[in-house]
């Protein structure tokens, strides 16, 4: 049996391996804390799942239209005018079932071979995994050279050229935890009005988990960039609905019909009453959002004191969503050696940094929406481990 050559070229999610490394260490008996996976510990709000039920009950569990219902892409737009005073057609907007679809869709509308797609590195592994199957040649910019991790505007301007098609943004950042303000997004914005032929993706699925009250600089706030600019968003991070499986993606109007026939080839439509429960969230108080902030802010604050007093491990304060990111060469172990040993000998999951990109050879990523308890406990075992 033969399978087509683009199929060997698909890279994976490296956190999957430790999840169930970590499941099976488990079932053994042994006792493992995660801070592994990227989700949170919190659960959506309640209004969100009786809203599901009762659309359930109701009846809404056939197919839906491929772009997603019209009442769930009105509340998108309706919640994009109140954060950012923007307006948005439901047009544009497409519900998906999860946010993977829109980045896998969109670098496949601009990936084949003799082009560019310029990416973060590290990153979300599943940008350079897309390029790399579409036969594009994946150019990473290095965020490790500035010690915080945020967007350089010159550093990513200077590596755009006529083979570029696309360059993938994602800020506040996964899996570092950075945060880039509106001075140097507009620097990068700017810059891009001089290269019309390059099409930007932004991931703000962490957009509104940014832990200082500062604004978030959207992509969205630069209309000039609209027929070339697709947003990636969603319901997983900011209502603690991972497993439903739910995002969104604005389109630019030109590229609509084709991604209309994406859909259709793809996935058909998202879950009918899931869609009702996401336009609860949107319609409903940010006050559940504001709460699990807080929860960060405190439970971050506790992992950076644990660190700081362990010998060997440095890094850059978390600004936005929930991961921190060390740089542990200071303990004589690569990440990849870090994180294997804090699995099988402390009893500590982590992810270690190569999982994100070849740059952070160094580093290894903490997810920090655990109990308070279970990170006091982690630090804990990863101090003993040490010494």
């Amino acid at each position: 049996m033969k399978i087509a050559k683009n199929v060997s070229k698909l890279g994976t999610e490296l956190v999957y391996d430790i999840f169930a490394k970590t499941k099976k260490l488990q079932a053994e008996g042994k006792k493992i804390i995660d801070l592994s996976l990227g989700q949170s510990a919190e659960n959506p709000p309640g209004y969100v799942i009786e809203a599901t039920i009762k659309a359930l009950k109701d009846g809404s569990n056939g197919y839906t239209v491929p772009n997603g219902i019209i009442e769930c892409r009105e509340a998108v737009s309706r919640k994009i005018k109140s954060l950012y005073n923007v307006n948005i057609s439901p047009e544009r907007i497409f519900i998906m079932p999860g946010g993977k679809p829109t980045m896998h869709y969109a670098i496949s509308f601009f990936g084949e071979p003799g082009v560019e797609i310029i990416y973060p590195d590290p990153g979300f592994p599943i940008y350079e995994s897309m390029i790399n199957y579409t036969g594009a040649k994946a150019i990473p910019y290095n965020l490790t050279k500035n010690k915080d991790f945020k967007i350089n505007a010159d550093q990513i301007l200077s590596l755009i050229n006529k083979k570029t098609r696309l360059l993938i943004v994602n800020n506040p950042h996964n899996p570092t935890g950075s945060f880039t303000e509106k001075k140097e997004i507009d620097k990068l914005a700017n810059g891009l009005l001089n290269v019309p032929n390059v099409a930007l993706l932004s991931d703000e699925i962490y957009g509104r988990l940014v832990f200082e009250k500062k604004e978030f600089p959207t992509f969205l706030n630069y209309p000039d960039l609209y027929d070339r600019l697709i947003i990636l968003d969603g319901w997983s991070k900011t209502y603690a609905m991972t497993g439903w499986r739910l995002g969104w993606g604005v389109w630019p109007e030109k590229l609509v019909n084709h991604l209309f026939k994406f859909c259709v080839n793809n996935h058909s439509c998202v879950n009918a009453a899931i869609q009702y429960g996401a336009i609860a969230a949107l319609d409903g108080p940010d006050d559940s959002i504001h709460a699990m902030v807080k929860k960060f802010i405190s439970r971050r604050n506790l992992i950076v004191e644990g660190l700081k007093k362990i010998q060997g491990i440095e890094f850059s304060e978390p600004k936005s969503g929930f991961f921190i990111f060390p740089d542990v060469k200071g303990t004589g172990m690569n990440g990849d050696e870090f994180a294997d040993k804090c699995l099988n000998e402390a009893g500590v999951a982590l992810i270690q940094g190569t999982a994100f990109g070849k740059f952070a050879k160094n580093n290894v990523r903490l997810n920090f929406t655990t109990s308070e308890e279970n990170i006091n406990n982690a630090l804990e075992k990863i101090t003993k481990m040490l010494n």
